[in-house]
This record gives structure tokens, C-alpha cells and sequence, in this order.
């Protein structure tokens, strides 16, 4: 027994809500919990509650008190199903004429009828006349739930014998191995990160990370180095090389003797100036004397024209005769 506000400061501390849950005790009896995971599970709970709630249905079925050994048999299947599935079965017998005299023969048949269906269900009620019918309501063993959780698993036992065989014929691949050898899958986002960065990972693990790293950075940095001044002794030495080059032509040009320059001069004297060829001389053209041009000949005058007939005035069309009117 506390007070309340010393309730209050140990769940603020506790970071959970103060629940009453037995107001009506003497003195009211709370609670300390998370009143939002509460209502949360209570909420997921009524909905597996409806989710596996089921309604019994009255199936009803109806006999003649002469029916046929083939029909009967047909309706016991029907009325087997039925109990089953976890339904409710209604058995009703229809009197005509003089069979409403013979109940007992009404009575003998329902009763053959329990005992065919005995293994699936029970009789609830008794047979009983209902004016012109005789009425027994039979019960199933097994509820709806029940029935339809072990036909689910009837179900699934034979998708896998029908998966074994499928297997062991070769006909499909085998299932995947989902031993305890491999690593675990997760939802966790630290499986993604490097070894020394996990967040589960301690403090001496991430140093020792972090040093390797160092240590691989160290070596490349010395490794670029290395190749930089390996780099620039190629490069002074290919220098050297090209300014010793130019040195050497002029001493070998000094080493060689010096040819004397009169050698030629004789030779050249010895040879005879060439003699100078003689100017073309140009060939005589001939010129022909221009013929002189003919006189012109003289224009024959033009011949006089003969008097043609007169032209008739305009608007006639020179059809009409002399002394004829139009």
C-alpha cells in the first residue's frame, strides 16, 4: 500500500502508465504497465477470436418412409459431410395418407439412420412428431473449429507426402536445407555494415579496425611514394642522356682530318669551258597577195503590182448579190 502521487513518481520513473485495475477493492488495486501495448495485444486477440469463430449450420434432410436403399445410402453421404464439416443435421421424415397411421415404422427409420451416422455424430433430439413429420436433430462430435483445423492439417500432410514422393522420384527439386549450419537471416540493417562498424561490436574490436585501415592506408601511401621517385629518376636520367647527346658531335668532328680545299681547284681548271651554241636562225614565212574583192551587183527593180478587186466595206460579208436586199 503506497499514496498515489509516490504510484505516479515510480511509474514516471518507470516510464509506464498507472492502470486501476480492481477500482471496487478496499483499497483500489493498479497497476504499473504499457497501457498502449495492452490495448494492442486485448485488439489483436479479438481479432484471432473472430477470426476463428465459427457458425453451426442446420443442414436439413429429408426422407420418404419408402425411400430406396440407393437413396438412402445417398442421403447418409450427404448427412455424413455435413456432421464432418462440424453442421448440425436435421432428419425429417414425410407422412402421406394412410403412413401417418405407422409412426413406429417413422421411428425404426430414424433410428437405423443414427446408428449409420453414429462415428460422425450424435443425437441431440430425439424423434418427434411435427404434424405430418416426423423430426431428430443430430449433433457433430467435433465443433466447426476443430473439423476445419484438422482438415487444414489433413491438407498440408498430404501437399508434403505428395512433395516426398515428387522428390524421390526426381520428378521436383528438393526443398531448401534450412539447418542451423548457415548464418541466421535477419531484419537488421547492422548485418549490412562492415565487420568493424556493426553497432553490436565492442570498443576494442572497432579500434582494432580502425588501425588495420590506418595500417592499409600507411602502405599505399608508401606505395605511391616508391612509385613517384622511381618515376623521377627515369625521368632525370632520360634528361642527362638527351644534353649529352649534342656534346659529342662537335669533338668527333674535330677528330676527323680536314680535307684541303685546293684539291678541287685543278680539276676544275683542267676541264674546257663548253663552247656557246649558235642563235636559231628564224624561217622565212611566206606572205600570199590578197585577191581583190567582186563588185556588187545591181538591185532588180521591183515589178508594178496589178489592180486587185475592190475590198468590200466592213459588216458585209460579200455574199450578197447586186439588186438583192437582205
Amino acid at each position: 500500500m503506497v499514496r498515489i502521487e509516490d504510484a505516479l513518481r515510480l511509474a514516471a520513473e518507470s516510464d509506464l502508465d498507472l492502470v486501476e485495475v480492481a477500482p471496487q477493492a478496499k483499497p483500489p488495486v493498479c497497476k504499473l504497465m504499457d497501457f498502449g501495448k495492452y490495448k494492442y495485444e486485448a485488439a489483436v486477440k479479438a481479432r484471432e477470436a473472430r477470426k476463428n469463430q465459427t457458425n453451426t449450420v442446420l443442414k436439413e434432410i429429408r426422407f420418404r418412409l419408402k425411400i430406396d436403399t440407393h437413396d438412402y445410402e445417398t442421403k447418409r453421404g450427404h448427412a455424413m459431410r455435413f456432421l464432418a464439416a462440424g453442421d448440425k443435421v436435421k432428419a425429417m421424415i414425410q407422412f402421406r395418407g394412410r403412413e401417418q397411421q405407422r409412426p413406429e415404422m417413422g421411428m425404426k427409420l430414424l433410428n437405423k439412420f443414427a446408428a449409420d451416422v453414429a462415428e460422425v455424430g450424435v443425437v441431440e433430439s430425439t424423434p418427434r412428431i411435427d404434424g405430418r413429420n416426423m423430426v431428430m436433430v443430430i449433433g457433430p462430435v467435433k465443433n466447426k473449429a476443430e473439423a476445419k483445423a484438422e482438415a487444414r492439417r489433413a491438407t498440408q500432410r498430404a501437399d508434403a507426402k505428395a512433395a516426398n514422393e515428387a522428390v524421390r522420384n526426381g520428378e521436383a527439386p528438393p526443398r531448401v536445407d534450412t539447418s542451423s549450419a548457415k548464418a541466421p537471416l535477419t531484419q537488421s540493417l547492422a548485418d549490412l555494415l562492415p565487420d568493424g562498424l556493426r553497432l553490436g561490436s565492442s570498443a576494442a574490436e572497432a579500434d582494432k579496425a580502425r588501425a588495420e585501415q590506418e595500417q592499409a592506408e600507411k602502405e599505399q601511401a608508401a606505395k605511391r611514394a616508391r612509385a613517384a621517385a622511381a618515376e623521377k629518376a627515369a625521368t632525370e636520367a632520360r634528361r642527362v642522356a638527351a644534353a649529352s647527346r649534342p656534346a659529342a658531335a662537335p669533338a668527333a668532328e674535330t677528330a676527323a682530318p680536314a680535307k684541303p680545299a685546293e684539291a678541287a681547284k685543278p680539276v676544275e681548271a683542267a676541264r674546257p669551258a663548253a663552247a656557246p651554241k649558235p642563235a636559231a636562225v628564224p624561217k622565212p614565212t611566206a606572205v600570199k597577195p590578197a585577191a581583190p574583192k567582186p563588185a556588187a551587183r545591181p538591185k532588180p527593180a521591183a515589178a508594178p503590182k496589178p489592180a486587185g478587186k475592190p475590198s468590200s466595206p466592213r459588216g458585209t460579208t460579200g455574199q450578197n448579190k447586186p439588186g438583192t436586199a437582205e
